[in-house]
């Protein structure tokens, strides 16, 4: 009993230590937000808010967002579903190379993908430069704007599509497909009558998610839309760099995190309206069907060929000059004699070179390790013990979902600049430690409630026996409880990793100028005013990032280890025989 009060007296100590983390880098910075918004030295003021509206420069990114937030929905969702079809419905030649190109943008997004959109149809990019050999009048700058960016995030989002509506389109049951056809249904017909709506619960959380990530879209406006097309999220930063500005950042985050809060009940009313999945006890898997008409069949051909290759180019393009010369990346003409591997090399040699790379490395693998430990102890307790606080406590952990990181990160900027009791009379804003702080927050919600489901899956009856043969609670825990999450916490730790590796949108806000991590270097060198060597390195970056994140991808989505496990087996069996 004695050490059973122990153990329940730790894990209590750990909670209370969490609360106060809860309170002074999620409350706190947020109420210091809202704070700033509405009151002054006189009390409550609407002058900030009138100062945003009557700022045209506000103002338009005000419009320019909602623009790209409802345009780009329809664009992805059109793209999207157009690529889950080529793979899974359509019989489509070549289907192993156009799922390759499709997953592109699972491991070369954010502002890899943005760098390497402006390399290749940027205004020296290497399509610009071959098209102005042939069209020497064409305007060098023609991939800058709205519609650029509109185009890059079109096929970036399309993500959404590949991991969340394919799946649900795969798990239907092919006999209700079955049924309308012998009915006399045509296929495009069926799609459209029997399997869309089905599919109708998922495909609103997709265009949900596609209106919020456009209108907090942040590196592909800044480096791809230039001053024509600023946005909200931009203009925060800009607001944020300038002291006297921070409070119109704080009210255009304000902003956002009310946008948040609409989506977010959207998305419950949603959920709450069931789903439509069909249920029959013995599904059949959904077999591709052949377009009988030549002239629609060529053309699902070439769209899914051009998707794959607009997938395809800007990652081939900074494949191969990584492996190029100054002078060619400087020409953007590649000959036998441009590869070399003197990029490579100084990454492996020059400390300012492979610096940014290990901070980011460090603080990815620091924030893993660090979310996945503490929520493996709250979801365990919130699991355990089910009471109101543990609800206020789960509640509290979501506020990361309800306020999106921009604001929370101006929060941790504006709040910690000074001494602040919360903190024991620190200084945190400029500190090593507080992007760590940021990286661990943003990352709790999504990490709690994936491992908090998996403690679901474990039988009561199995640590009750181990408690009445007299195991202590952490013995049971270790011996029983983690091998059966393990798989998650694993996964976790990889997602979570991968998220944070190429980071830039909270990681500008943040950073330390000595320690700066690999997101901030790419966008910075990708500027014009940086020489050919920020170039290059931003090549290898890149590469290096997709290798890293396509092994995560491997391992975590597609089952790596018990498919090396199974090639290995049947080399073994082959060499036997």
């Amino acid at each position: 009993m004695i050490r059973l009060k122990r153990f329940n007296l730790g894990m209590f100590l750990f909670v209370a230590a969490f609360l106060w983390f809860i309170l002074a880098f999620v409350v706190v910075p947020n109420f210091s937000i809202i704070k700033s918004v509405f009151f002054s030295a006189d009390g409550v003021s609407t002058e900030r808010l009138q100062a945003i509206v009557s700022s045209q420069r506000a103002v338009r990114g005000i419009k320019n967002s909602f623009l790209l937030a409802v345009t780009l929905p329809v664009t992805t969702t059109i793209i999207g579903i157009l690529e889950v079809l080529f793979l899974e419905y359509f019989d489509i030649k070549g289907r192993k190379l156009l799922k390759v190109a499709y997953m592109i943008p699972l491991v070369f997004g954010g502002v890899m993908l943005a760098n390497g959109y402006m390399f290749t149809y940027g205004s020296r990019g290497f399509i610009t430069t071959s098209l102005l050999t042939i069209f020497p009048h064409m305007n060098p700058a023609w991939f800058r704007g709205y519609g650029a960016v509109l185009f890059l995030m079109s096929f970036a989002c399309t993500s959404t599509y590949m991991i969340f509506f394919r799946n649900a389109f795969t798990n239907i049951d092919y006999q209700t497909i079955e049924a309308a056809r012998g009915l006399g249904s045509s296929d495009f017909k069926i799609l459209f009558k029997v399997v869309f709506p089905t599919l109708k619960p998922i495909f609103l959380t997709c265009t949900i998610l596609l209106f919020q990530t456009g209108l907090m879209a942040m590196a592909a406006p800044l480096m791809i839309g230039g001053r024509d097309f600023e946005t909200i999220s931009p203009l925060i930063l800009t607001f944020t760099q300038r002291p006297s500005s921070r409070t119109l950042a704080a009210v255009l985050s304000f902003f956002l995190g009310l946008m948040q809060l609409v989506l977010l009940y959207i998305i419950q009313r949603n959920e709450r309206k069931g789903n439509f999945l069909s249920i029959s006890k013995v599904k059949t898997t959904i077999k591709r069907v052949h377009i009988h008409s030549k002239p629609l069949n060529l053309l699902s051909h070439l769209t899914a060929y051009l998707f794959a290759f607009i997938n395809a180019i800007p990652l081939i393009v900074v494949l191969l000059f990584s492996f190029t010369d100054y002078q060619t990346i400087s020409s953007r003409h590649i000959t036998l004699k441009s590869f070399s591997l003197e990029n490579y090399q100084l990454i492996l040699t020059s400390d300012t070179a492979y610096r940014p790379f290990v901070t980011s490395v460090f603080y990815a693998t620091a924030a893993s390790i660090i979310v996945v430990l503490m929520m493996m102890v709250i979801a365990r307790f919130i699991f355990k013990y089910r009471n109101r606080f543990s609800t206020i406590l789960e509640m509290l952990i979501h506020i990361p979902w309800v306020f999106p990181g921009l604001m929370f990160a101006l929060g941790l900027v504006m709040t910690y600049s000074h001494p602040h009791a919360i903190v024991f009379n620190n200084v945190l804003t400029g500190s090593l430690v507080i992007m760590l702080i940021a990286y661990v927050v943003v990352l709790m919600p999504k990490t709690f409630r994936f491992l908090k489901a998996s403690y679901y899956g474990v039988d009561q009856s199995l640590e009750d026996a181990a408690k009445i043969l007299g195991a202590k609670p952490l013995y049971s825990y270790i011996k029983i409880v983690l091998p059966i999450i393990l798989p998650t916490v694993l996964a976790m730790l990889a997602i979570n990793f991968n998220g944070k590796l190429s980071d830039y949108d909270l990681s500008v806000f943040l950073y330390n100028p000595i320690a700066k991590p690999v997101g901030v270097v790419i966008r910075s060198n990708s500027s014009s005013e940086s020489g050919i060597e920020g170039i290059a390195l931003n090549f290898v970056y890149s590469v290096l990032l997709m290798a890293i994140n396509s092994l995560v991808f491997f391992f975590v989505y597609a089952d790596g280890k018990n498919t090396i496990k199974n090639l290995f087996n049947g080399r073994k069996t082959k060499n036997e025989s």
